[in-house]
């Protein structure tokens, strides 16, 4: 397993400390490691999402790829239970 050391401004270390404290995290490892995966899993989804959006810009939905569309999603939503 990777081992990272690193610095942080006191605020932010006292603010972890206070999470562990309160039982939000078990450790500070655990508070940076959770930190990390939420962070690059959060930048992995934006870069995927910029992917779409630019693949869709590329090669645009045709006229008769959207043709009825409305409808059919005015079904689906009526199938839900809520």
């Amino acid at each position: 397993m990777a081992q990272f050391v690193t610095r942080l401004e006191d605020a932010l270390a006292e603010r972890v400390d206070s999470l562990v404290a309160a039982g939000v995290f078990s450790s500070r490892s655990e508070a940076v490691r959770l930190g990390l995966e939420e962070l690059t899993d959060r930048l992995e989804r934006e870069r995927i999402g910029r992917q779409i959006v630019e693949g869709y810009e590329r090669i645009p939905e045709t006229e008769e790829e959207l043709e009825g569309i409305d409808e059919e999603l005015e079904e689906m939503l009526a199938e839900e239970p809520w």
